[in-house]
């Protein structure tokens, strides 16, 4: 009997909905997967698609056009990319913005911006990182000065994942610098109207080559009074914080997903390639290499499902999402670092699975809080 990575959370209805993001999965984007890479984006139309099979913005409540499920979906959705290296919708962001406007945002905003979303007519994006400034968000220099009718954005944005496809960007900007923290808000920007707003290269990454990573440029972008996230100037810092626990686990979840999909990967390879006469599986260091894969895979699934359930409970704390975070993109790196050894010389080939797995996980250690971030953030709770 083979080694069993069922969730602890799945149940029928989840195992329906796996079988619908599989099928889109397998039809939609992998076809078109080599092209993304190439073009550096997917385009707008597969977001559309994605919206139009309910497939976007699934734990947000149906009265704002969501798909009325739980974390549980959005789980299931990164878990089936991830496993595939199919990194060019980024979903996870996606979802992040969505939840920045269901958690924080006006009656009006959310009304408005979660049903475009979750049908993918626009794609979210959330602008942070500055070339100056990246986990240091008290470090951020763009400023939004009041000017008549609301704000002037002004400053530049750096590492923005969807920043080429969005349609609707929420920009973290010093409404008064003299306050730190305090003085940081969040600025909604509607990129098809916006004067003065410019989207910058779509960064050479070194993997997630099909995601369309970008710089933003805001020059004098005159935003209205209600654009302002949840209609209270200075909050930014605190909306930024409060939803960090989803995103640390959406980066937990991908990472052990990535990982089965490369030890499956594996263990079909080596089961087929043959050295000195006989399958490269029968070899001892292969055997004891894929053992050792299996058991951190398992024990991380008890970890990583525990983490899911608190979450759907509203139970996650900062300190053991960080953990996730932190244990699932380290080990992750460990992992398909094995398994493209396993492979030879055909590990180093973008034409094998492993090989883009292995370049798209570098990147899971940083963003989302670096791994160095999540050890300050972990100790505070000792």
């Amino acid at each position: 009997m083979s080694i069993d990575f069922r969730r602890s959370w799945m149940d029928e209805d989840l195992e329906l909905f796996r079988d619908n993001v599989v099928r889109f999965i397998e039809t939609e984007v992998q076809p078109q997967d080599e092209a993304a890479r190439k073009n550096g984006h997917v385009g707008h139309a597969l977001w559309r698609k994605a919206g139009e099979l309910g497939l976007l913005c699934t734990d947000i409540p149906e009265e704002y056009g969501g798909g009325g499920g739980d974390f549980r979906h959005e789980a299931i959705i990164h878990e089936e990319m991830s496993r595939r290296a199919l990194s060019g919708m980024s979903v996870g962001v996606h979802s992040i913005v969505a939840h920045y406007f269901l958690n924080h945002g006006t009656e009006e905003q959310k009304r408005h911006y979660l049903p475009l979303l979750a049908r993918g007519e626009i794609v979210g994006a959330i602008a942070m990182t500055e070339p100056g400034a990246g986990s240091d968000l008290q470090g951020v220099r763009t400023r939004a000065d009041k000017a008549e009718g609301g704000y002037a954005l002004h400053g530049s944005k750096t590492f923005i994942s969807n920043g080429y496809l969005a349609g609707v960007v929420l920009v973290v900007a010093k409404t008064d610098p003299n306050l730190g923290a305090k003085g940081t808000s969040i600025l909604v920007v509607d990129t098809a109207d916006a004067k003065g707003f410019r989207v910058g290269r779509v960064l050479d990454k070194m993997g997630m080559k099909a995601q369309d990573t970008s710089e933003l440029f805001f020059d004098d972008v005159r935003v209205p009074a209600h654009a302002l996230l949840g209609g209270k100037e200075g909050q930014g810092f605190f909306q930024l914080m409060g939803d960090l626990p989803y995103e640390r686990l959406i980066i937990g979840v991908a990472a052990l997903a990535a990982m089965e999909g490369a030890y499956h990967a594996t263990l079909d390879y080596v089961r087929e390639r043959k050295a000195f006469g006989k399958p490269v599986a029968e070899f001892q260091n292969t055997k004891f290499k894929l053992a050792e894969i299996a058991t951190q895979i398992k024990v991380g699934r008890a970890f990583i499902d525990r983490c899911v359930e608190d979450l759907v409970a509203g139970k996650l704390d900062t300190a053991t999402a960080s953990m996730a975070k932190l244990w699932g993109s380290e080990t992750q790196g460990r992992v398909i670092d094995e398994c493209v050894q396993l492979f030879g010389g055909y590990g180093y080939m973008n034409e094998y699975l492993v090989a883009r797995m292995y370049t798209d996980a570098r990147i899971q250690r940083i963003f989302g809080g670096t791994s160095e971030i999540m050890k300050e953030v972990i100790s505070r709770a000792l």
